[in-house]
């Protein structure tokens, strides 16, 4: 069994589960986005809603690529300071405005059982992950909230750099949100439930 203890809530995932629903990260995000396509019943005043949640996700999204620098070193800066997770909470965010947006309580429960029965056990893993890279993650995990943003951590650390941005493929998420907000334009203006 794999133990976290964790400020904000406590994990038990046994590390077969957690490798299991590693390797369906990507089969269910297909999934989600067919239910999406299929579920989806936005209007004017639901797009107003969801859609700025999303890009606010969007936003943490970059900014988190734009410092992170995969298994070369601890990232510590950027929203990295004030939370374990950026990339994972932008998701979250970007998820969450996507179903206020859709107007859909079955996507919303498809999109939160996906969260919590394939995501959770990921983040696990990748923790565990750099605990054994980066001697210093104990440290910083102590002090840094996974989930919640908290006080910012005392380190140094880069500044946001392009080239990170572009070396994570966070443009891949930029254009699977902007191809969303046009299907969701599309069924607003062309289809109309």
């Amino acid at each position: 069994m794999i133990r976290s203890q964790d400020r904000d809530v406590q994990y038990w995932f046994a590390k077969p589960y957690a490798d299991f629903v590693a390797r369906l990260r990507v089969p269910s995000g297909f999934i989600l986005l067919g239910a999406f396509a299929w579920l989806s019943r936005p209007n004017g005043a639901s797009m107003a809603l969801g859609l700025p949640v999303s890009a606010l996700g969007m936003l943490l999204r970059g900014w988190a690529a734009g410092h992170l620098a995969k298994n070369e070193r601890l990232a510590t800066s950027g929203p990295y300071a004030y939370l374990r997770n950026p990339l994972y909470v932008g998701t979250l965010l970007v998820a969450l405005g996507i179903v206020i947006a859709s107007r859909s309580l079955l996507l919303a429960f498809l999109f939160a059982a996906v969260f919590v029965l394939v995501y959770l056990p990921v983040v696990e893993l990748e923790e565990q992950h750099l605990r054994n890279i980066f001697p210093d993650y104990a440290r910083y995990a102590a002090q840094v909230r996974r989930f919640v943003p908290g006080k910012r951590y005392q380190a140094g650390g880069a500044s946001f750099c392009w080239r990170l941005y572009l070396k994570n493929e966070e443009f891949k998420a930029l254009g699977g949100f902007l191809l969303a907000v046009a299907w969701l334009l599309f069924k607003v203006y062309w289809i109309r439930p």
